[in-house]
């Protein structure tokens, strides 16, 4: 599928568009790229959507470089790329770092989107400080951000999850992408969870039941709920940090669900 480009605040954003329909826009966690959905997209596309699956600002085929990558700002580049597709209105689904920049779209541009999917989403900042120091070492390395990645597939894995991984690790490698995975996860204010309250559109908080990057992942899902007006939270058992990866017809099921209501005339 060939790649598509949209202009955005002096860099470009990566995205490619498959299928017919509804539009519904993925977006990837630190250090992925749009690859990250490769066995979702195909699932939601004999669904009957469109689907725009983007590379985060600093991943993927998108531009280096930027002087940002908070939440806010990504939020702006899905928006851009809703823009860019005609206007939708689209949902928009993002997972781990980028479930916070689709609050912030949908409170920006409530009348381009028409409902969100949070996917592994952090209510709060690791508060340990040996995690954020191991954090802080990872994030500084392709080669054990690799490694850490592993790990967050603790149950299912992907048949071409290896291939996928050395892709990225290489990806990683090429200048100014390794700032881009620290930028995405600077904390910054105001965080998504004070945003939250002012979401109008139906929110979806899915959670892989063994997400390992949290001690009670129902827990976490449950808090995320709450911060919205009009919120349901869904776990899918059996899987990891990346749902859409390790038990993407689960997923596809959980989505399909929740976009018959966003779509709904």
């Amino acid at each position: 599928m060939a790649t598509s480009f949209v202009e955005q605040g002096g860099g470009r954003i990566a995205y490619e568009v498959h299928g017919q329909g509804p539009l519904v826009v993925l977006s990837h966690g630190m250090g992925e790229d749009r690859r990250s959905y490769r066995h979702l997209i195909p699932l939601l596309v004999d669904a009957g959507y469109r689907v725009a699956s983007v590379d985060v600002r600093g991943h993927g085929d998108s531009s280096a470089g930027w002087p940002t990558y908070a939440p806010t700002e990504v939020g702006g580049d899905l928006l851009a790329v809703v823009r860019d597709l005609g206007g939708g209105p689209a949902t928009l689904v993002g997972n781990s770092s980028s479930a916070a920049a689709v609050v912030f779209a949908a409170t920006d541009a409530p009348e381009l989107v028409n409902g969100i999917v949070l996917v592994g989403a952090f209510v709060a900042q690791p508060n340990n400080p040996f995690l954020r120091l191991a954090q802080a070492v990872v994030l500084r390395s392709p080669r054990l951000f690799g490694l850490f990645h592993r790990t967050l597939f603790p149950v299912h894995r992907p048949a071409d999850d290896a291939a996928y991984r050395r892709a990225m690790v290489a990806a990683l490698r090429r200048p100014g992408r390794m700032a881009a995975v620290r930028g995405v996860v600077v904390p910054v204010e105001p965080h998504w969870t004070a945003q939250a309250p002012q979401v109008r559109q139906p929110v979806l908080v899915l959670m892989g039941a063994k997400d390992p990057d949290f001690r009670d992942p129902a827990g976490e899902a449950r808090a995320a709920r709450r911060l919205f007006e009009v919120a349901e939270a869904r776990m899918i058992s059996d899987s990891g940090h990346y749902p859409h990866a390790d038990r993407p017809e689960a997923m596809a099921a959980e989505l399909v669900e929740f976009l018959a209501v966003t779509n709904r005339a």
